[in-house]
C-alpha cells in the first residue's frame, strides 16, 4: 500500500504506464477518452502523467475492465481449471466465481483441494464458493457427503469467498439444522430456488441467501429482484435464459444483475465464447451496451464484495481487455495485472482419478415390465427444466422411436447399487444411444437410447474407461474419456472442443437434438422441476420424492411393474 501511494503521488516510479486509452467507466457508465494510468505491482495507482519502467500506448483503443462470470462450474466445461483458463482468458474473462460441487460430489474434500491447487497454475482468477449440497439432496447416492463440519476448515482459505448455491430448498424452509449450519459458515451465500415465489421465496431469502441464477422468466426474476436478491442472467449450453430476462435491465436495477454461464461445454466456449458471448447476445437483443458492460464487470464484483476489481480505478487490479467494436464486442487482447496475456500453450496437469465401482447392467436389468399410463420425462428445449408427461405405453415396446420415447438409465458408479430406468421424450434419437459420467449432481452414469443393444454398449464403454462421454450404434462406440473424476478431460481445450463437437455431430446423425449430452447430464438433477431419473428410478422434483414409472388410480405401482 505504501508503495502504491508513493506511486500515486509521483514519488515512486510505476511499473507500466498506459497511455491514450478510450476507457469504459462502469461507475458512471460512460466512456473516457485519452486516458493514461500507471500500474504498480499489478494494481492501478493513479491516472494522469506518470513515470514508469515501461510505457505502453493503447492507441485510442477501447478498453473495458476484465469480465467476471458470477457463477460457473468449471467441471461442466469438461476442462481442467488450467485449460479452462486458456479457453476464457483470450475472451476477456479475468475472474470467475466457481462452485466445485461437481467434483466434490465425486471426491468430497479431495475434490475441493484439487480445484484449489489447480487455480494456482493459471493466471485466471478462480474464486470458489464452497459446495453447499453434497449430495444435492439427502436421497442421492453421490461419492461423498459434506456437512458443515467438513466444509468449515476451508472457510477463510485463499481462494474461498463464500457458500455456493443452496439447492436444498425444503431443508432451508423446514429449518433443517445441518442446512442452517452451512448457511452460517460464510457471509456470502448463493442461492438456487427455481420457480419459488411468494411466502416460500420470502422464507428462503430470510435465511440469509442473497442471489439466484435459476430464473427462466422475467416475472420470476423481477420478484426475486424486488425482494432483495441479486439475479444472475444465465446463458449456458442448454440453459438459454438470457433473451427472456433482458427486460429486467434498467439503470436502476443494473447493480443487482450480472451474467453467469453456469454450464458451458468446451465446444461452446470455443465456437461462441464466454461472457463476451453473453454481452454480444444482450446487445443484439436490444439492451443498452453501457448497462451490459456494467453487468459484466462491476455488478458482479460488487455482489461478491470484490473491491479490488470490476473497474479500472486506484487500488484495483489492472485487469482489462481491448475490444475492437462496442456493439460487436470482439476482444483482441486481455491484460491481467497489467501484463498482456499470451497463451503459454498446453501443459498436461495430473488428474484426480476415481475408480468406477459399477454393477454393469445386462438386458434384463433395463427392461420395462408392465403397461399403462407412464410418467414421461419431457425435455424443454433451451432449459434445464423438464415437464412431467403421461402416456399409455407398453413397457416391452420402449424405446418407441416413432413417438420419440427413449429408454433412459442411470447406473450407480460408486457402490454398484444397480440402475434406475425411465422414459424420456425430446432427445430425438432415431437409432443408437448416448451415455455420460457427467450427470448432475451425483455423476452416476446416465444413458439414453433408441435400442437396448446400443444403450448397453454406451454404458459399458463409459464404465470401462472410468468416465467419459460415448455415442454407440450397436457394438460400435465413439468416446471422449474424462480421466479427471469422470468429469474433466486432461486434453488441451482445443482438442476437447473438437472431440465434443465430433461426438455431438455423431449423435446428431443418429437423430439427436443439439447439445444432447448437456440435456442428458441434467436428467438426473433432482433439485430442478419437474421429473428426473436417478439410480433409484423416477424422482418428482415438485413433491421431492421418488415416484413409480407407471401410474394407477390409487397412485400405486401396478402389480406387473
Amino acid at each position: 500500500m505504501r508503495s502504491l501511494i508513493n506511486t500515486a503521488l509521483g514519488q515512486e516510479a510505476g511499473d507500466i504506464f498506459f497511455t491514450n486509452a478510450t476507457l469504459f467507466n462502469p461507475f458512471s457508465c460512460e466512456w473516457e477518452e485519452n486516458v493514461s494510468f500507471v500500474v504498480k505491482d499489478g494494481y492501478i495507482a493513479g491516472f494522469g502523467d506518470y513515470s514508469a519502467g515501461s510505457t505502453v500506448s493503447l492507441h485510442a483503443k477501447k478498453i473495458i475492465p476484465g469480465l467476471i462470470d458470477g457463477h460457473v462450474h468449471i467441471e461442466s466445461s469438461l476442462l481442467t481449471p488450467v485449460e479452462y483458463g486458456r479457453a476464457v482468458l483470450p475472451r476477456g474473462t479475468t475472474t470467475v466465481i466457481a462452485d466445485p460441487h461437481e467434483i466434490a460430489n465425486v471426491a468430497g474434500t479431495d475434490g475441493i483441494r484439487y480445484m484449489l491447487g489447480e487455480r494456482l497454475h493459471t493466471p485466471l482468477d478462480i474464486l470458489y464458493m464452497l459446495p453447499s449440497c453434497v449430495p444435492a439432496t439427502p436421497l442421492e447416492t453421490a461419492g461423498a457427503e459434506l456437512g458443515a463440519a467438513e466444509l468449515a476448515p476451508f472457510v477463510g482459505k485463499e481462494g474461498i469467498i463464500g457458500l455456493a448455491e443452496m439447492m436444498d430448498v425444503p431443508g432451508v424452509l423446514s429449518g433443517d439444522d445441518e442446512v442452517w449450519k452451512k448457511i452460517g459458515l460464510c457471509p456470502l451465500v448463493d442461492g438456487h430456488c427455481p420457480q419459488q415465489s411468494g411466502p416460500s421465496l420470502c422464507a428462503y431469502i430470510l435465511s440469509g441467501i442473497q442471489s439466484d441464477h435459476e430464473c427462466t422468466g422475467h416475472e420470476e426474476a423481477l420478484e426475486k429482484l424486488r425482494r432483495g436478491m441479486y439475479v444472475m442472467i444465465r446463458e449456458g449450453s442448454t440453459e438459454r435464459n438470457l433473451i427472456s430476462l433482458l427486460p429486467l435491465l434498467s439503470a436502476c436495477r443494473i447493480s443487482r444483475v450480472m451474467f453467469a454461464t453456469d454450464d458451458r461445454h468446451a465446444d461452446m466456449l470455443v465456437s461462441e465464447g464466454h461472457i463476451d458471448d453473453c454481452i454480444r447476445k444482450a446487445i443484439e437483443g436490444g439492451a443498452e451496451p453501457d448497462l451490459v458492460y456494467r453487468m459484466a464487470t462491476l455488478s458482479a464484483a460488487e455482489r461478491f464484495r470484490l473491491d479490488d476489481r470490476g473497474a479500472l480505478a486506484p487500488g484495483r487490479l489492472a485487469d482489462f481487455c481491448i475490444i475492437d467494436d462496442i456493439d460487436g464486442f470482439r476482444v483482441t487482447a486481455t491484460y491481467k495485472r497489467g501484463v498482456r496475456w499470451s497463451d503459454p500453450g498446453y501443459c498436461r496437469r495430473p488428474p484426480l482419478e476415481r475408480p468406477f465401482r459399477c454393477s454393469l447392467p445386462g438386458s434384463t436389468d433395463i427392461t420395462i415390465p408392465g403397461s399403462g399410463p407412464a410418467r414421461i420425462i419431457e425435455i424443454v428445449k433451451g432449459q434445464i427444466l423438464t415437464r412431467a408427461g403421461v402416456e399409455d405405453v407398453q413397457g416391452s415396446r420402449i424405446p418407441h422411436r416413432s413417438k420419440d420415447l427413449l429408454k433412459v438409465v442411470v447406473c450407480d458408479r460408486y457402490r454398484g447399487a444397480g440402475c434406475g430406468v425411465g422414459i424420456v421424450r425430446g432427445l430425438g434419437l432415431k437409432k443408437g444411444a448416448i451415455a455420460s459420467s457427467v450427470s448432475h449432481d451425483s455423476h452416476n452414469i446416465v444413458a439414453a437410447g433408441a435400442d437396448d443393444r446400443s444403450l448397453l454398449t454406451a454404458i459399458h464403454a463409459v464404465a470401462e474407461k472410468s468416465g467419459g462421454m460415448a455415442v454407440a450404434e450397436a457394438d460400435e462406440v465413439a468416446m471422449l474419456p474424462l480421466e479427471c473424476g469422470g468429469l474433466m478431460s486432461v486434453l488441451p481445450y482445443e482438442e476437447v472442443a473438437s472431440r465434443v463437437s465430433a461426438l455431438e455431430g455423431r449423435a446428431r446423425s443418429l437423430g439427436a437434438i443439439e447439445h444432447p449430452f448437456m440435456y442428458l447430464s441434467f436428467l438426473s438433477l433432482t433439485v430442478i422441476p419437474e421429473l428426473r431419473i436417478t439410480n433409484r428410478g423416477l424422482f418428482d422434483g415438485g413433491a421431492f420424492c421418488d415416484v413409480p414409472l407407471f401410474m394407477t388410480p390409487d397412485g400405486k405401482r401396478p402389480r406387473d411393474s
